[in-house]
């Protein structure tokens, strides 16, 4: 993925640094592709990896060309299947495409690459982020020669392991009238402020659903990208155990700052038993790195 500026790259190959450890909630500056998790140990993944379109980040350039960029998907994704149990799962959020750098079909091609790394499609939620009014490209404007069309959505992929059906009971927490909203497969809300201090967070709202709609109380949830920390806000929201890996060290202080004002950190998690994955080791440097250090 894109290249680590400076000496960022030999630093964070040495180690995966606990940023933060506290009520359930594990934040590690690591890269996803050599951080050690214990595999078997996860319930569900909720992340927004890497776009590819270029996004200004503190420590990366999001310049990959696309096919590499389609190679570190597949290398990320099959290293996260391992961290997941056999009845876990994936909420994928992805653009549809992308004309930056040309057109692209990220959704369609993501899917596939899944696919090969062992993955099974269970559907997809249209997330209506309404940001039309963003628009400045029109191609040609008010004519038949080459006009843009620009879908104002991004998608949330719905994958898994082994078997869908969780081969447990445990406590859902999700209300009557949420349920039927959110198994409606378009969901509509806005999208996050920059204001965060990240290029590309997005908003708690969206791994908030996808917990409770998708895991129990108590269960283990993993961001692979944790940019904002969005998930892992959404995490500490639902009772949920949140385990973060974010590669960029000044994206990890953001997180920690935004954690650690949280109100809920004053109340403690109604803990099942056990830690979250805690047998954290960092692996060997990898040559790909991502593009978006996360939009969680």
């Amino acid at each position: 993925m894109p290249r680590l500026r400076g000496a960022a790259r030999s630093k964070l190959a040495q180690r995966a640094e606990v940023v933060l450890d506290r009520k359930g909630i594990r934040l590690l500056n690591a890269d996803v592709l050599s951080v050690g998790l214990e595999p078997s140990s996860v319930d569900l993944i909720v992340t927004s990896p890497p776009y590819g379109v270029d996004i200004k980040y503190a420590t990366f350039a999001d310049d990959l060309p696309y096919e590499a960029y389609l190679d570190f998907t597949r290398k990320w994704l099959s290293s996260c299947l391992g961290f997941l149990k056999s009845d876990g799962r994936l909420c994928l959020n992805l653009p549809l495409d992308k004309n930056k750098g040309g057109q692209q079909s990220v959704y369609s091609d993501v899917l596939q690459v899944a696919k090969t790394a062992g993955w099974k499609y269970f559907s997809t939620i249209i997330w209506n982020e309404q940001n039309i009014s963003r628009r400045t490209a029109w191609g040609s404007w008010l004519s038949a020669s080459a006009p843009y069309v620009i879908a104002p959505v991004e998608v949330v992929v719905l994958l898994y392991k082994g078997t869908w059906e969780k081969a447990s009971k445990g406590e859902s927490d999700v209300a009557r009238d949420d349920f039927i909203a959110w198994t409606n497969g378009m969901w509509t809300f806005g999208g996050e402020t920059r204001d965060l201090g990240h290029p590309a967070p997005f908003p708690i709202e969206l791994p908030r659903r996808c917990i409770t709609l998708f895991s129990y109380v108590g269960d283990t949830v993993l961001d692979p990208f944790a940019g904002s920390g969005s998930t892992l806000l959404a995490c500490l929201e639902t009772r949920r155990r949140g385990i973060g890996v974010e590669i960029s060290k000044t994206y990890c202080d953001l997180i920690k700052k935004r954690l650690t004002q949280a109100h809920l950190f004053e109340r403690r998690l109604d803990e099942a038993p056990g830690d979250p994955a805690s047998d954290v080791q960092a692996g060997p440097s990898s040559s790909a790195h991502r593009t978006r250090s996360g939009g969680s």
